[in-house]
């Protein structure tokens, strides 16, 4: 069995004799790097997450149903008791809230005769649009989007110290083969 020793927290900043500048550097880029990749992620998930829940509350209020009808039989034969799976894309006409007249195309049940009345969604300018999401759907969507995009944000400065360590890393190696090459030639000159 191994013994492993305590683990020795904050070990970056405790004073010892051996401790070079490029340890201490290398201390402040890793807390650096963290503390900007936190901050970064919270306040990026924070405004997106904010962004998306006014968007989709935005369109909760300025999209309205209106009634359309159908302009011809839609495809397919009629089934009772209809599921998601019987929809099809048909075509619509319906009055905007200015009084002009539009077409589109929305899902209805296959089958159905023409003259059907059709509920659909339209925006402020009479433009179909999808039925809005509930103020659930809208939250779980916004803290979703607040993740991802938190998330990616983090990356920046959490890939920006990795790579600063990296090259801290090698920069040290380096100084260790420019040391042991000073040592050894003194070393050697003592020995022979």
């Amino acid at each position: 069995m191994a013994f492993r020793g305590r683990k020795v927290w904050w070990w970056r900043w405790r004073r010892n004799p051996l401790k070079r500048r490029a340890d201490t550097v290398e201390a402040w880029v890793v807390l650096g790097a963290w503390t900007l990749t936190l901050l970064v992620g919270a306040l990026a998930g924070w405004a997106a997450t904010g962004a998306v829940e006014r968007s989709l509350a935005r369109e909760r209020v300025e999209w309205r149903p209106l009634v359309g009808r159908l302009t011809g039989q839609a495809p397919g034969k009629p089934t009772a008791g209809s599921t998601r799976g019987d929809h099809v894309w048909a075509e619509v006409a319906w009055t905007g809230p200015d009084g002009s007249a539009h077409t589109g195309q929305v899902r209805v049940a296959s089958g159905s005769p023409a003259g059907t009345a059709v509920t659909l969604w339209t925006d402020g300018r009479g433009r179909l649009v999808t039925e809005p999401v509930t103020p659930s759907q809208a939250r779980l969507r916004a803290v979703l989007v607040g993740c991802l995009a938190g998330t990616g944000a983090a990356g920046f400065p959490f890939a920006a110290g990795h790579y600063l360590r990296g090259r801290l890393e090698r920069r040290r190696i380096g100084q260790w083969d420019t040391d042991w090459a000073e040592f050894e030639a003194v070393w050697g000159r003592r020995m022979g």
